[in-house]
């Protein structure tokens, strides 16, 4: 089976980590041994020299006619944010999403994606420095500020600088099965999945008022109670604060809503059980506070792309291995 061929973007003062990072993971990908699964090929929009931002050249052979014949687009974090991507890039990006290839925008990159039209009624995250800038520019998107990526249909966009290896392995998760992502993640001495998202990397000004001390003594508690029902007013009733007083607070301080920061507290909770205890599947659904070991697979399936059983096999044994 021939190689799936990777176009990635080059331009003078790219990253160079982020222009490096496809090439690093997805050529790890070896579904069979020795035989590498993915090409990744590098294009500019006039081929020849292109200078990073580490001031190494990097002779580009391919333009971006190269887009049309890859199944995977990647675009790295972009220079400027302020700078709108260019005509020819827009044109050759819109070709391709057409053609329903899959395109990734690494970082800022999503920028670029934003400036093709690629995002409008799609989810889509970005660096969280930009985060205003990429809210005012593209209303139309479902901007998720607070994850490390986000997959929607043909596109995927991730968070800021590490997050682009957290994409990749999610690219290759969704393509091949978490046992792929595992192995790959394994070889790169990185995390398979990091649970949370990037709002716990966001400068946050040190808390002066109760009411914030208030809320990190209150995400400590729930944290201690996952087993138990977790409603926004139980929390909002630990604050001592009203629901819409503490819906606010909540999300300056975690980036995120309740919902969503409880639910993906149990399932990084799920994960340390499985990983290092012997309960029974549904004893850790009971102790995450998912209720039934049926919730527990589907949430695990929907954030890890994997089943509990799936997970401990992969997890546990290598844990207690060393």
């Amino acid at each position: 089976m021939p190689a799936v061929r990777v176009a990635v973007l080059a331009y003078d003062g790219v990253s160079l980590f982020h222009l490096s990072i496809p090439g690093i993971v997805l050529g790890a990908v070896e579904l069979t041994p020795g035989v590498a699964h993915y090409e990744v090929m590098y294009c500019a929009e006039t081929p020849g020299r292109v200078v990073s931002d580490q001031d190494v050249g990097i002779d580009v052979v391919h333009g971006l006619e190269l887009m049309q014949t890859c199944e995977v687009i990647i675009i790295p974090a972009w220079s400027d944010p302020d700078v709108a991507a260019s005509a020819a890039l827009v044109q050759a990006l819109q070709q391709a999403n057409a053609q329903g290839r899959l395109i990734v925008g690494l970082c800022l990159g999503a920028f670029v994606l934003g400036d093709a039209g690629l995002l409008d009624d799609k989810e889509a995250t970005t660096h969280w420095i930009a985060r205003d800038a990429f809210a005012r520019r593209f209303p139309k998107a479902r901007f998720r500020p607070e994850v490390l990526y986000v997959n929607a249909s043909n596109i995927m966009t991730s968070a800021g600088t590490v997050a682009a290896i957290d994409c990749c392995l999610h690219l290759i998760r969704q393509r091949h099965g978490a046992d792929a992502a595992n192995r790959t993640a394994r070889l790169l001495v990185t995390p398979a999945h990091r649970p949370g998202g990037q709002a716990q990397y966001v400068e946050q000004p040190v808390p002066e008022l109760a009411s914030e001390t208030r809320l990190s003594e209150v995400l400590a508690w729930a944290r201690a109670n996952l087993s138990g029902p977790l409603s926004l007013d139980d929390l909002a009733g630990v604050a001592r604060m009203s629901r819409r007083t503490f819906t606010r607070r909540f999300r300056e301080a975690t980036g995120s809503t309740v919902s969503r920061w409880v639910n993906a507290e149990r399932v990084a909770r799920a994960q340390q059980l499985l990983e290092t205890t012997d309960l029974s599947v549904e004893c850790i659904a009971q102790e995450a506070g998912f209720g039934t070991s049926l919730s527990l697979r589907q949430q695990l399936r929907a954030h890890l792309g994997t089943s509990p059983s799936d997970y401990r096999r992969m997890f546990f044994r290598d844990r207690h291995a060393r």
